[in-house]
């Protein structure tokens, strides 16, 4: 029997802890992107707009990851196309970030006084021009806190992707346990390398927020 050693098991994580940054950015940076689209259609006069946001954001937030991963997984397959469980983790946390990170700028959006669209619009600016040059680059100043916050709840979220067969920290701590008959050591090793992703992300968060509260004193 093979003797797997502390500095053994580690290793192994360190090389599947890729997946979970890779999992992560993917999810973080499309999500961003799908977030900020839905983000401008919430904004916009039309009723429609608002209501597909809506339902969009509810349907999203009011659903278990869980439940969302096994969708990806196992839904795209009655359509008769051939999913990996790479991209139906990609596409399910995707949506997911979407979803959160729609309702966490829209409420930074929301904090701009009034007053500041209004004077947008005495320059005749349009809509576009208005989010463009007054209103975005301000809430943005208020967004960056909670939205680098909310990237360590989407790296603790890959670990959900191990159910559909995606290799990442949580899984490989699985499959080594299976290997070692270790349990606490590997899992201790899984908990400290999440810790060593999330912990710098909260900690530079913390110094953002306190950073703009203090500018707007």
């Amino acid at each position: 029997m093979v003797e797997f050693t502390v500095w053994d098991i580690f290793r192994n994580l360190l090389q599947a802890g890729r997946w979970t940054v890779a999992l992560s950015l993917i999810a973080f940076i499309g999500g961003g992107l799908v977030g900020l689209a839905l983000l401008v259609l919430r904004l916009t006069p039309s009723v429609w707009a608002h209501r597909f946001v809506g339902g969009y954001v509810q349907l999203f937030q009011g659903t278990p990851l869980l439940m969302q991963l096994f969708l990806a997984y196992f839904g795209i397959a009655l359509f008769g196309i051939n999913t990996s469980p790479w991209v139906a983790a990609a596409l399910a946390l995707t949506l997911y970030t979407s979803a959160f990170l729609t309702e966490i700028w829209r409420g930074c959006v929301a904090s701009i006084p009034r007053g500041q669209w209004e004077a947008a619009q005495s320059l005749a600016l349009n809509f576009g021009e208005q989010l463009r040059h007054v209103v975005l680059p301000q809430a943005s100043r208020i967004a960056i806190p909670p939205t680098v916050g909310f990237l360590v709840q989407v790296i603790k979220g890959t670990a959900l992707a191990s159910v559909i067969g995606f290799v990442e920290l949580t899984k490989a701590g699985t499959m080594i346990t299976n290997a070692t008959f270790k349990p606490f050591v590997v899992y201790s090793c899984v908990a400290l390398l999440y810790f060593a992703l999330c912990y710098p992300i909260s900690f530079y968060a913390k110094i953002l927020e306190g950073k703009i509260n203090a500018s707007r004193r």
